[in-house]
């Protein structure tokens, strides 16, 4: 069984390690709660690693010493479910910085407060930068907002990974409220519309103009229903590129087999997601997890593939 609140690391001779990431709002640290992290790492032989999700990373620990560890730290996990608002990546702004425009801080810990570890079809990463040197890197998160002279501008549907993406800007010149206002408006159309995808891939699939059209008609309180997407086109208009390998190559009634791409199972038998998340592979929607196929995946989780596979076959 998985510690809980902890991530399975790099198996090596059949020995498993493990990593815990307590929740760091905005990347800031005190003094002492910083002391209390070497504190642990040498208490449990631990090594720790900055991430660039601006948090620390405690790796290298043994699965009996993650609830222990927890205790001494007296702190949150950062990660909720595998598909959540993973991270709100934050500049120093004005509160710290001469080059910003705009108070990053402030914003970005108010949307930490609002949404991080909500639940979502797919991982989402929000970043808030207080000047045009987007030093939180706005442009390849789902959610990214840039301060500049006039207010803020929001862009949606970045990310890095695989399949990098760059972010379509959305609206500008917005102020703090409207900022907010703006981001709930995304958040819902994307947990209603999405499929076990990223926002970018949502908006390639259905297009940019419908889909900024969409948002900001409800932005503006337009009360008109907005129109439903059918979920089957998510089965029928994937993008080659996100299933990873660029051309389709299971078809429906093909059994599973060690060697069948997992964005290809899950396009073609979405009945095997719950399955897949049963035995720990959460993060579908990941770019690396669905160009693999199943038996690299089974072998980086840790899995036995002989369990999985029947599982698998079973529910098809």
């Amino acid at each position: 069984m998985l510690p809980k609140n902890a991530n399975l690391q790099k198996i090596r001779d059949n020995k498993r390690t493990y990593g815990i990431t307590p929740h760091l709002p905005g990347g800031f640290i005190k003094p002492e709660l910083m002391r209390r992290f070497a504190e642990v790492a040498e208490k449990y032989g631990a090594v720790l690693k900055v991430t660039s999700a601006q948090r620390i990373l405690i790796t290298n620990l043994q699965a009996e010493d993650v609830e222990k560890a927890w205790q001494d730290l007296g702190m949150q996990p950062a990660m909720g479910a595998a598909n959540c608002v993973r991270s709100i990546k934050v500049c120093p702004g004005t509160a710290f910085c001469k080059r910003a425009k705009q108070d990053s801080v402030k914003l970005g810990l108010e949307l930490d407060r609002l949404y991080h570890k909500q639940e979502m079809p797919s991982r989402m990463k929000m970043g808030v930068a207080g000047c045009p040197n987007s030093c939180s890197e706005i442009y390849i998160k789902d959610i990214g907002i840039l301060g500049t002279d006039k207010g803020w501008t929001l862009y949606a549907g970045g990310t890095a990974g695989a399949h990098p993406r760059l972010a379509n800007e959305i609206a500008a010149d917005l102020n703090y409220e409207q900022v907010l206002r703006l981001v709930a408006v995304i958040v819902d159309y994307y947990r209603q519309h999405a499929e076990i995808e990223r926002l970018g891939q949502l908006i390639d699939r259905i297009g940019i103009e419908k889909f900024r059209t969409d948002i900001l008609k409800e932005f503006h309180n337009d009360h008109e229903t907005m129109p439903q997407i059918d979920h089957q086109e998510f089965v029928q208009k994937q993008e080659p590129a996100i299933m990873g390998s660029g051309t389709k190559q299971m078809a429906a009634g093909d059994p599973i087999t060690a060697n069948s791409i997992i964005g290809e199972i899950i396009q073609v038998y979405p009945q095997t997601i719950p399955v897949l998340r049963s035995f720990g592979m959460g993060c579908l929607g990941c770019p690396s997890a669905t160009g693999e196929e199943i038996e690299k995946a089974a072998g980086i989780h840790g899995l036995n593939l002989a369990d999985l596979l029947p599982a698998l076959n079973k529910v098809i």
